[in-house]
């Protein structure tokens, strides 16, 4: 006869949690929803419509226009599908070379301040991670000047006979200036005369221009120091008994590193790979207070484009279109990598040498 009441009582206990946790959430999925989810439908909107930024989005003057902002910028054929091709190959490049340096390097320092015999290492932390620290707009500013060309970079450069690029100021390619130092100054006809989103698949491989490639210097040495105490937090997490046993069993140092540190850092490395790969298609501020763009549109990209798009150019539409093409792109590769880091089970064939029976032995 006790069990109905015992049931009513846990079911209005659980009931009585569930109406406290709504509660507690309720402020903050009231101003998620009002300067998040709102704002984002509201922008989803204004790429289908040819909203000019002068009163309501939702007014009976702005007309919906179907996916003709979206079609100007990906088959177009104008200058607008020429301007987003040439910040997304910027952009590419810059993420290709950004991303995995500054996770390797990261690694790297966090191996390196987290061994026991450095002494110091509460210093090397705090000066490797001080400049994730600073101002992006204060680190522009210092990079503009190291950067110049009569800059420190290039005073060091001449010390062993380099003559220093004018670096904020050349939109030359870097593979392209390799290249050119072998004498090849153009491309096969299969590169020149195609092209994919305005932009010819030579002048795809042209690398970083420049001016990006000291964007890309600035990026890692700004970024590495944020990922190095996820490494280190890692890392301090790891368990020394597997290896112990897998110096025991004869493994060097690197063997140690390789087969046995590395895949128990595999969450953490999805989370930096996954955060750098945030942060390097959203790159903005650095463009805004450096080149704006410029030299000759290689430093342009995606993020820039938008919101030059948009508040300089008065074409709303086409700038939410792009915030929401590179939305898709950072989806797109944030599950690849996260398929391609997936924990993928041993297959039959590996594991029959361990589940065999010794001759002579017993199950």
């Amino acid at each position: 006869m006790s069990t109905p009441v015992r049931t009513s009582r846990r079911s209005s206990i659980r009931g009585g949690e569930a109406a406290s946790g709504w509660l507690f959430t309720a402020p903050m999925i009231v101003l998620l929803g009002m300067f998040l989810v709102i704002p984002v439908l509201m922008a989803l909107w204004v790429s289908f419509s040819d909203w000019n930024g002068r009163g309501s989005p939702f007014s009976a003057s702005v007309s919906f226009v179907g996916v003709d902002n979206y079609s100007a910028l990906l088959g177009g054929g104008g200058l607008a599908e020429q301007d987003f091709g040439t910040a997304l190959r910027n952009n590419a490049w810059y993420v290709l070379l950004v991303v995995p340096i500054q996770t390797m390097l990261s690694l790297f320092l966090a191996v390196l301040v987290n061994r026991q015999i450095l002494r110091g290492r509460g210093f090397f932390r705090t000066a490797f991670y001080f400049p994730s620290v600073t101002s992006s707009v204060a680190i522009t500013v210092l990079w503009l000047f190291l950067f110049s060309s009569t800059g420190a970079v290039n005073k060091l450069l001449s010390f062993i006979g380099v003559n220093g690029p004018n670096w904020f100021n050349d939109p030359s390619g870097v593979l392209h200036n390799i290249l050119g130092a072998f004498g090849v100054e153009t491309g096969p006809a299969a590169l020149t005369g195609n092209t994919f989103l305005g932009i010819s698949f030579w002048e795809w491989l042209a690398g970083p221009s420049v001016a990006m490639s000291a964007f890309i210097l600035m990026a890692v040495f700004t970024t590495s120091g944020t990922f190095m105490l996820l490494f280190i937090a890692a890392l301090q997490n790891l368990s020394g008994e597997v290896v112990e046993a897998a110096m025991m069993d004869g493994a060097n140092g690197w063997q140690r590193f390789w087969r046995v540190t590395l895949p128990q850092l595999r969450p953490t490395l999805f989370t930096v790979l996954t955060l750098g790969l945030i942060g390097a298609w959203q790159v903005f501020d650095q463009i805004y207070t450096g080149t704006q763009g410029g030299p000759g549109k290689t430093t342009l990209t995606p993020a820039y484009l938008s919101y030059q798009t948009a508040f300089t150019n008065q074409a709303w539409g086409q700038g939410a279109a792009i915030a929401f093409i590179l939305f898709v792109i950072i989806v797109f590769f944030t599950l690849f990598q996260r398929w391609l880091l997936a924990e993928r089970k041993v297959s039959a064939r590996r594991m029959r040498p361990y589940l065999q029976t010794p001759a002579g032995g017993s199950k």
